[in-house]
């Protein structure tokens, strides 16, 4: 595991729309890679290009913010996604756990402002 950096930038809030958040996912060299976790905090991943590039193996997590994978530890496309209202307590650790992880090492670049609500439960 990596150590915490020491040399991050004070975090930027700065809005991102879904579709903006799209182009940062590594398939164009020019542009940084982001990482949204845990309601749209953004990422910047581009030192990591190895790990987070195309064809790499955390590329699914890349230009989305994919807190259910990260909370489930899943690598499926499927799971990718913002919504992690049905994460169990163990996976919201695991979640919480991430989000602390990029804290230490990522640079915060901005916010996702458009993300789709969670799904809601009927309470059936």
């Amino acid at each position: 595991m990596q150590p915490p950096r020491t040399d991050l930038a004070p975090p930027k809030d700065d809005p991102i729309t879904v579709e903006e958040l799209k182009q940062y996912d590594g398939s164009d060299p020019s542009k940084p890679i982001y990482v949204a976790i845990k309601a749209g905090t953004v990422f910047d991943v581009s030192h990591k290009r190895d790990t987070y590039g195309p064809g790499k193996s955390y590329n699914l997590f890349a230009g989305k913010d994919a807190s259910k994978a990260l909370g489930m530890s899943s690598l499926k496309e499927e799971d990718a996604v913002s919504d992690y209202s049905g994460l169990s307590a163990t996976d919201m650790k695991t979640l919480n756990d991430w989000h602390d992880f990029f804290s230490k090492r990522y640079n915060i670049v901005g916010k996702v402002v458009d993300l789709p609500p969670p799904a809601q439960s009927s309470g059936l």
